[in-house]
């Protein structure tokens, strides 16, 4: 039996002590980990972190929660805009609301994953870019009026703010991906 308090241990087997040649050149930082993976220990092909967090760390460098705000935001305008500004149909007004609703609440669950180190949830991106193409149509098939100004045109309102939501839920869901093979590659190699 070896005694684990004893200082004549292998010093390869428990990463050497403090008078090893090349402590010198190693600053105090050096130990710390900065949260990115990249270049904090000495063992560069292990990771600490689980795969959960690499992914919401590189999402979070990439600013995507700033995208499911917007998108939020937008999905808050067409729920909203049929209800104090614009005058439209019994089934335009409810497919406003509920679609409006449904997208804050689901880029709401993106932002909040990704705000406390969780992957975003790239099937949530999904549902809410089909959301957004859905925007897209029903001002023409729920036949919402086009008038010219801002205060007398739900269809142009629905339609732009369909194609935003479209956009920003499709590069989001894009990104997300491409952030989640970025982040299990990297553990891999």
């Amino acid at each position: 039996m070896s005694d684990p308090s004893r200082d004549d241990r292998d010093r390869e087997s428990t990463g050497g002590g403090a008078g090893d040649v090349g402590d010198e050149n190693r600053a105090p930082s050096d130990d710390v980990d900065s949260g990115t993976g990249v270049g904090d220990r000495d063992d560069p092909g292990r990771d600490r972190r689980d795969d959960s967090t690499q992914v919401a760390s590189e999402e979070r460098r990439r600013k995507i929660p700033i995208f499911s705000a917007i998108i939020a935001i937008i999905g808050a305008w067409v729920a909203l805009s049929v209800i104090a500004i614009y005058d439209v149909s019994q089934a335009a007004f409810w497919n406003n609301v509920l679609v409006g609703a449904a997208v804050v609440v689901a880029a709401g669950y993106n932002y909040y994953r990704v705000s406390n180190d969780m992957p975003i949830s790239v099937g949530v991106s999904g549902l809410i870019a089909l959301l957004g193409v859905w925007l897209i149509i029903a001002p023409a098939l729920f036949e919402m009026p086009a008038g010219l100004g801002l205060t007398e045109s739900p269809f142009w309102s629905t339609l732009g703010s369909g194609l935003l939501i479209a956009a920003l839920a499709g590069y989001n869901a894009y990104d997300a991906r491409e952030a989640r093979s970025v982040a299990t590659d990297s553990t891999r190699a």
